[in-house]
């Protein structure tokens, strides 16, 4: 991570964090990684329940054209980044009416951007790591007026989503019915897709283009196996998106991978056990019994085998009649 190839794992979690605590880059990093991953954490439950997993990396591949902009005008990147995202989050939300069909939309406006972010590169004649580190996330670069810089762009959009959240949550589970009920929802669809636009703008910085659905979808995707109740996923989706933040940046602390790799692993490792358990609970080592139901099979009242008369029950009409049941 920070090519400190000499320092080895004590198992002391505490000495260890409280060591790495003294490097001001390693403080950063953690103080980004948690408001994004707060960040994210709420978004990607809307991005799930919305069905805008699409728009997530569009948004993203997006904003790395704005950061290839933003280099040949001699910007920071991250402001390119914000300008593009939020654009093109905002001409998605125009140009298609409903939220669960807007792949044409999202698909014309990323061949757009990714072809002026193509020529962005084309002018420039230097060498533009500062656009291509947005591919892969460089959280141990962040400084400190970066790390103001997040929390500024996030707190307001947390403050929308909460503004908005019963509203959202009610247009995102039935956009039709909301519709009917005299609702905005194409202002919402337009508040939800910035808020998501400015969400990947500041998480590129930790995962990169690449990676983002680590934290923009994995989350919610793991909460809602996990409860039903909006309010619960939402903080089910938080506290994996920091515990999988905080422990990717511990892990590379120690070691030479980057720190992206360390955190969508761990997403997807916990996204697997989560997708296994159900199948893991209908299977109980060292215990054979009958087979559990299949979820997906009717039940048994409307099996046709379920309306066999049992050995004491009526016989159908016209059915024959067992020898001696006259005589009964």
């Amino acid at each position: 991570m920070s090519g400190l190839g000499w320092v080895w794992w004590n198992w002391n979690v505490v000495g260890d964090l409280r060591y790495m605590l003294q490097f001001e880059f390693v403080r950063n990093a953690f103080e980004a990684g948690t408001i994004i991953a707060i960040l994210a954490g709420v978004v990607s439950y809307l991005v799930v329940l919305r069905r805008s997993s699409f728009a997530s990396h569009a948004l993203g591949h997006v904003g790395f054209s704005g950061a290839a902009g933003a280099v040949l005008f001699g910007v920071n990147p991250i402001y390119g980044l914000l300008l593009f995202t939020t654009v093109s989050g905002g001409s998605i939300a125009l140009l298609g009416q409903r939220a669960s069909q807007r792949d044409v939309e999202i698909g014309t406006v990323l061949a757009f951007m990714l072809g002026l972010g193509l020529l962005f590169l084309s002018f420039y004649n230097g060498f533009a790591t500062e656009a291509y580190s947005i591919l892969f996330g460089e959280i141990v670069g962040i400084s400190t007026a970066q790390v103001v810089f997040t929390f500024e762009a996030s707190v307001p959009v947390l403050l929308v989503l909460a503004f908005v959240y019963r509203q959202l949550l009610f247009a995102s589970l039935d956009e039709e019915v909301a519709e009917a009920k005299g609702m905005h929802t194409l202002l919402l669809g337009l508040i939800f897709l910035l808020a998501l636009a400015v969400a990947i703008s500041v998480a590129v910085t930790i995962i990169g283009v690449l990676l983002i659905f680590a934290l923009t979808v994995t989350p919610a995707a793991i909460a809602i196996r996990l409860s039903s109740r909006p309010a619960v996923a939402v903080a089910i989706a938080v506290a994996v998106a920091l515990a999988a933040t905080w422990s990717g940046i511990f892990i590379a602390f120690y070691e030479v991978e980057p720190t992206s790799f360390f955190i969508v692993t761990i997403v997807f490792g916990t996204y697997l056990v989560v997708r296994a358990l159900p199948w893991l609970a209908r299977r109980p080592f060292g215990v054979r019994g009958p087979a559990a139901p299949d979820p997906g099979s009717p039940p048994a009242a409307a099996r046709p085998d379920a309306l066999r008369p049992g050995p004491a029950g009526p016989a159908p009409a016209g059915a024959p009649r067992p020898e001696g049941a006259d005589r009964a």
